[in-house]
C-alpha cells in the first residue's frame, strides 16, 4: 500500500499522479474503502506541488527534519513543570536549540533542491546568501 502510495506523490504530472490514485483505489479499494476517497476530497490541495520540479517536491514533503527538531524540543520542555516567567522558556528553547543545530546534518536531497532553486530563483538565493 506504502509504494502505491509514494507512486502518486511520486508522480512526474499531476495527469500521471491521478492515474496512479485510479491504479490505487482499484488495487486497494475493497480492503482499505476510505483512502483513495480522502485523497479525491483533497485532490485541489495536493496537485499544486506537481507545479514544482521533483527535487523540490521531495524537499516539501519530507518531515522527518521538522519532526526531529519538534522532538527536540518537546522533549526539553516536557521534563520542566513549570517556568517561572515566559522569558525562562524562551531561553531554555533557544539553548536548546542551539544544542540541536550542532547535530544537524543535512537534510537528504537537499544538494539536488538546492541546485533547482537556484535554476528557478536565482536571483532570490543569491540575495539570501549575501546576509
Amino acid at each position: 500500500m506504502a509504494a502505491d502510495l509514494k507512486a502518486i506523490y511520486r508522480a512526474d504530472t499531476a495527469v500521471q499522479a491521478e492515474q496512479e490514485l485510479q491504479n490505487l483505489s482499484e488495487k486497494w479499494g475493497a480492503r482499505y474503502p476510505t483512502i483513495a476517497p480522502i485523497w479525491r476530497r483533497n485532490w485541489d490541495r495536493v496537485i499544486p506541488f506537481f507545479a514544482f520540479p521533483a527535487e523540490i517536491r521531495r524537499i516539501i514533503y519530507t518531515t522527518n527534519a521538522v519532526e526531529s527538531l519538534n522532538m527536540s524540543l518537546r522533549k526539553i520542555i516536557k521534563t520542566r513543570g513549570a517556568f517561572p516567567s515566559e522569558e525562562a522558556g524562551i531561553k531554555l528553547l533557544f539553548l536548546a536549540l542551539n544544542n540541536v543545530i550542532q547535530r544537524w546534518e543535512t537534510v537528504q536531497h537537499w544538494k539536488e533542491a538546492m541546485a533547482r532553486f537556484t535554476l528557478l530563483w536565482e536571483d532570490r538565493i543569491l540575495a539570501a546568501t549575501q546576509r
